[in-house]
């Protein structure tokens, strides 16, 4: 088999075998579990155990604190470089984990709409997106197939899928950036393909991309500048305004930044993320439909917290939040309903409850029922 024909687990393991087969007797995996499905992190797991089994020392870093009181024998918490603590397996639990992380207690529980949904505020029907024809492969399968969903004021719907199946697509034909072949997308009632993603902004539309620095945010102007971005300007812009509303920013996301004026490409990547999160979700125009991909990736536990918060607050407000993450542990605690992207076409409707979990993972291995 070709290498880059197999499933990220598959690819996974042929990179620990490949590892063994040099001699290693210390392996290191560094978030190994980032693009796996449910199904193949237990695999995964199941060859880690293995390797201990023989003699074979492993050191696993990762965010995910689940998988670490899983897979670990001893288990070293680090924060600001430094080391906070170290217990041994049994000892802890993911809340005693992050408390460690961060320093102080933090809530890890799913949040859940309490009110009923409202009207459906984005809509998407009928929707193919096929390969660029100048690549001259017209035989490839579509990107994206006959993609149906409805978002509904005060409720978050998740999109879960491995990275790769036409998320990242999806996101930007809802947003204007790419044109679908087929179907149509409506935003708080106005049809939108075609427009453009100022157009579509424009109809109640905020984004957050994947790619932070690529896409997201203008890396070489400050915190203030990239929030003045997406604002309606006319001849004067309103620096002072915006200069205040950052350092409010800084305080409640607990950016760490020298201050307002830092260019964005000085940041951590965490710290990059929270202020492209608040300048879409808390912004002070007039979105009403919210699309976040990843909100969370390269924040730390705390601040996974606050977003985390924050996206509740604004379903509680009454947006409509269509939440696309890799990360099933994220969706299945925000989400209302969720979705489950595989190969471009959706296989799965699920309500985001524990119970359906397991099915929800295997969907994501393309092993629907």
């Amino acid at each position: 088999a070709v290498v880059g024909e197999l499933s990220a687990g598959q690819r996974q393991r042929v990179e620990i075998v490949k590892a063994l087969y040099h001699g290693a007797e210390v392996l290191l995996l560094d978030e190994p579990t980032a693009l796996l499905a449910p199904p193949e992190v237990v695999k995964l797991f199941e060859t880690v155990r293995a390797m201990t089994s023989a003699g074979k020392s492993v050191v696993f870093v990762s965010h995910k604190l689940g998988e670490v009181v899983d897979i670990s024998d001893r288990i070293t918490v680090m924060r600001d470089g430094k080391v906070t603590g170290s217990v041994k397996r049994g000892e802890a639990n993911a809340s005693r984990l992050a408390e460690l992380m961060v320093g102080r207690e933090i809530t890890l529980a799913p949040r859940r709409g309490t009110s009923d949904s409202g009207d459906v505020l984005l809509s998407v029907s009928q929707v193919h997106l096929s390969h660029d024809q100048s690549q001259n492969q017209p035989n490839q399968p579509n990107i994206l197939s006959d993609i149906n969903l409805r978002v509904r004021s005060g409720e978050i719907l998740g999109i879960a899928g491995v990275s790769g199946n036409g998320q990242r697509e999806l996101a930007e034909v809802i947003s204007g950036l790419r044109q679908p072949s087929q179907g149509a997308v409506t935003v708080c009632g106005r049809p939108t393909v075609g427009l453009g993603a100022r157009a579509t902004r424009q109809a109640g539309l905020a984004y957050v991309p994947e790619d932070r620095l690529g896409t997201g945010l203008a890396p070489s102007l400050s915190m203030v500048d990239n929030l003045l971005l997406t604002r309606d300007r006319g001849f004067l812009v309103d620096r002072k305004s915006a200069f205040k509303e950052a350092e409010e920013f800084i305080t409640k996301l607990e950016i760490k930044t020298p201050g307002p004026l830092t260019p964005t490409r000085k940041l951590s990547g965490g710290n990059a993320q929270k202020v492209l999160l608040a300048r879409e979700l808390f912004s002070t125009d007039s979105s009403r439909v919210l699309i976040v991909c990843s909100p969370t990736r390269g924040l730390d536990v705390g601040a996974v917290e606050a977003v985390h918060a924050l996206l509740d607050e604004a379903r509680k407000n009454g947006k409509a939040i269509l939440l696309i993450s890799e990360d099933l542990d994220e969706v299945m605690t925000l989400a209302d309903r969720v979705l489950v992207l595989y190969r471009g076409s959706i296989v799965l409707e699920a309500k985001g409850v524990a119970d359906d979990f397991e099915k929800v993972g295997r969907a994501m291995a393309g092993l629907a029922s």
